[in-house]
């Protein structure tokens, strides 16, 4: 018998209210601009469990996209968070300047010693374009060497100028792994490559399957609960909440990718027992090539807000033992009622309240159960680089007839809110100063505003406390929305 799945709805939204508000945002296209945007916009299907919207086009010309290049979704986020490597960018200054520490992937270690969350550049000029930059990438590798003995490897990432010109990284990277004795890895993610930035993630994650993984095995022997945290980037600290709690229910998690990660132990990562993934978008392909090769199997979990983590820990504990599983239960008995505490001192003042959301990564359907517990309801979600098995994820998730959105444009989500009036939103940056002009609430969920960590029990109070000081701060009564 199939089970039942309670339908969420938010009072006053249908899907011919929903759809009367698309058909009214799609009217400010001209024609053709219409044509290729209405497939994006859809009123939410929960019990479907299918994508309503199309997903993973090219950007309409024209149409102001928050989306990201493939470079920034192989440097900003697989390659540039594993602290004991240096990661080069090779191009001109610009890219690599804007993508140094943006998205906030803490590390452990003393900086310029063991770790390097520094900014490498190659620093493109003029004649570099003209004349080529293999030799300029070669000295700065050695330099690097030299200055920085403790790094464990090298990460060249090429900007968009090296795939015009054929500069050719491959070559080079070969060349001076051989001179060095260390791991010089070359990722061709040239920023206009692709859709977006998930092209991004797929060549890292290709790159780390060619060049890193099954290079190096752990020195302790492998263990029945021997895990691997996959798309966890410890943004805001998230990684140093969710590691403990799972090793607090009896886990060792062997690896990290790539948030604070390490080489030696991304490399290893092919003994665990088990890959328990987080960003699904950024790191399926890798755990789907681990189960291919090595036959290690993954599960997909989400650790925002307590009824999701509860349900997370219960998922992985099938997978387990009854060790793990009194462990879980235990663990759950620890927080529940801490975690209950934290709900019933925020969601008076949360209740009823209204959200929209539109991110990257997992956050458009992980983050919507954390905002349930605290008594809100999303009546808006949508994804930047999202393909269709992600929306097939988010529906279940997001309640009934609430608006779907790809891709967005900055007009799209401004109209939305007018109409939706959300109290919150969640969003990037490139979207939070238009919704804070609107005198609308703003949370930026790419990096949890400069706050953190979001992830397991140590991150819910302090979403719970950020939710409600965005929301219910005294300085929205000095500004005039427009709805």
């Amino acid at each position: 018998m199939a089970e039942k799945v309670e339908l969420k709805t938010v009072e006053g939204v249908t899907k011919e209210s929903t759809q009367s508000i698309i058909d009214d945002v799609l009217a400010l296209y001209p024609e053709k601009g219409k044509k290729k945007r209405a497939p994006h916009l859809a009123p939410n299907d929960q019990l479907s469990g299918k994508a309503c919207v199309n997903s993973n086009k090219k950007t309409v010309p024209g149409v102001m996209s928050a989306r990201g290049c493939a470079y920034a979704g192989a440097k900003g986020v697989v390659w540039g968070p594993i602290r004991d490597m240096v990661h080069i960018s090779h191009g001109p200054v610009g890219c690599g300047w804007y993508s140094w520490g943006t998205r906030r992937n803490l590390v452990t270690g003393q900086l310029g010693v063991d770790q390097f969350a520094m900014q490498f550049t190659s620093d493109f000029q003029e004649r570099d374009v003209v004349y080529g930059g293999d030799k300029k990438l070669e000295k700065l590798i050695h330099e690097a060497k030299e200055l920085f003995p403790l790094a464990k490897g090298f990460s060249v990432l090429s900007e968009c100028p090296v795939g015009l010109i054929g500069d050719d990284i491959n070559a080079v990277a070969k060349r001076v792994a051989q001179d060095l004795d260390t791991p010089v890895i070359p990722c061709n993610c040239e920023g206009f490559r692709g859709v977006s930035q998930s092209l991004g993630h797929h060549i890292s994650n290709d790159t780390i399957r060619d060049y890193i993984i099954e290079t190096r095995e752990f020195e302790e022997p492998i263990g029945p609960y021997d895990i691997a945290l996959i798309g966890e980037y410890n943004i805001g600290g998230d990684a140093w909440s969710t590691k403990p709690l799972l090793e607090e229910c009896g886990f060792n998690v062997k690896a990290v990718w790539t948030g604070d990660g390490e080489l030696e132990k991304i490399a290893a990562t092919h003994q665990v027992k088990l890959n328990v993934i987080h960003c699904y978008r950024s790191m399926n392909y890798m755990c789907k090539v681990m189960e291919e090769k090595y036959g290690i199997p993954w599960i997909e979990l989400n650790f925002f807000g307590p009824s999701k983590i509860k349900t997370s820990l219960r998922k992985l504990a099938e997978l387990f033992d009854d060790t793990i599983k009194e462990k879980v239960e235990a663990v759950i008995a620890k927080y529940d009622p801490q975690m209950q505490a934290i709900i019933e001192e925020y969601k008076p003042r949360l209740d009823g309240k209204k959200v929209m959301l539109y991110v990257g990564g997992l956050r458009p359907r992980h983050t919507i159960g954390a905002y349930e517990d605290l008594g809100m309801s999303c009546v808006g979600s949508g994804y930047e680089f999202a393909h269709s098995d992600d929306y097939d994820r988010t529906a279940p998730e997001m309640p009934e007839a609430t608006v779907v959105f790809d891709d967005a444009s900055e007009i799209e989500l401004e109209k939305f809110a007018e109409e939706m009036k959300p109290d919150l939103v969640g969003s990037g940056i490139k979207e939070k100063y238009m919704f804070q002009k609107m005198g609308v609430p703003f949370r930026q969920m790419h990096s949890w505003d400069y706050s953190g960590p979001y992830h397991g029990y140590k991150g819910f109070p302090i979403f719970a406390r950020d939710i409600d000081m965005a929301i219910n701060s005294p300085t929205w009564n000095l500004v005039k929305s427009p709805f």
